[in-house]
């Protein structure tokens, strides 16, 4: 199975030396306006011959250009369904809110998914669930049924963010590759953290966190749902007994810090991709690598945009790969 890889890795490569630097980060980070950023951009080969220079478009268009590269390169696009997966839950629960509402879900979707999102959507508007992935059977169903009978939002999200941490967390276990893993892990535990925090902060009873926590095996969540059960404190106690211990300073300072954390903890998990030649494993840490650049390159229009200092930006720049 690794030597499928061999000509998709060879691709990898040269991508690779396009990616953005943290100097060209602070380069576009220093530019005088929005579209002298975007200038840099585009000599950095962002955007395309239609981009009308809306940076929103341009994060749209990049994300749409990696994925048609990835489905171009890679033999067996089900590999890469973890990474999709998040987008399917979305949808679903874009899905279910708009039947409830008697809306349409025009320009709600994300469409990297597994899922055509307007078949997600026909489907469980007919009710018609086993038309479905096994893995969005169960929760449109249960989401469907939750938010007709109680009307409560949070709930209905509650069921499908679970959802959709089990389907990752599982997807994770079946994987051959030892960074699906760590990616999978680490996708499951920092959405629990993120879940016991809240919990913590908005005085959530047992038994809702405990339903809200989905099991992996880098933290207790038994031991997570007490804690949070208890206070804030007591989470970042817990936390500190953990593999997760180095994060406990971020979360302290915002969760925005923690996502931060993650992000650079994964980037740094995956920089030994880069001398890895047959397998999976330097196709998922491009693509992180990628949607991390977009996340950076979004921070840094948007301050442009709204005028906040370099120095704040600075504070929240992820680690780039290269």
């Amino acid at each position: 199975m690794q030597q499928d890889y061999t000509y998709a890795v060879a691709r990898i490569r040269f991508r690779e030396t396009r990616l953005l630097s943290d100097a060209d980060l602070l380069s576009l980070l220093s530019a005088k306006d929005t579209e002298t950023a975007l200038r840099l951009l585009k000599d950095k080969g962002w955007g395309d011959g239609s981009f009308d220079g809306d940076p929103d478009a341009l994060i749209s268009l990049e994300e749409k250009k990696l994925w048609e590269f990835v489905d171009e390169i890679v033999p067996d696009s089900e590999a890469l369904d973890f990474l999709r997966v998040p987008n399917d839950f979305h949808n679903l629960k874009v899905t279910v809110k708009c039947i409830i509402r008697d809306e349409k879900p025009d320009g709600l979707f994300l469409y990297n998914s597994v899922v055509d999102p307007k078949e997600l959507f026909e489907c469980v508007s007919k009710r018609e669930y086993g038309d479905l992935p096994e893995f969005l059977q169960a929760p449109a169903r249960e989401a469907l049924t939750t938010l007709l009978q109680t009307g409560d939002g949070q709930l209905c999200d509650m069921v499908i963010d679970k959802a959709c941490m089990d389907h990752v967390e599982k997807l994770g276990k079946e994987s051959d590759s030892e960074l699906i893993k760590l990616y999978c892990e680490l996708f499951t535990a920092s959405a629990d953290i993120r879940i016991a925090v809240r919990s913590a902060k908005t005085n959530k009873k047992h038994d809702f966190i405990l339903k809200a926590l989905a099991e992996c095996d880098s933290l207790d969540i038994m031991k997570l749902a007490s804690a949070a059960s208890i206070g804030y404190d007591d989470v970042l106690s817990y936390l500190g007994t953990t593999r997760y211990s180095g994060a406990v300073d971020a979360i302290r300072e915002s969760m925005s810090a923690f996502e931060k954390w993650c992000d650079d903890h994964l980037t740094n998990e995956m920089r030994s991709q880069k001398w890895e030649p047959f397998g999976i494993g330097p196709i998922v840490a491009y693509i992180n690598a990628r949607q991390n650049e977009m996340k950076a390159v979004r921070l840094i229009l948007s301050a442009k945009q709204n005028a906040l200092s370099e120095d704040t930006v600075k504070e929240r720049l992820r680690s780039m790969y290269v």
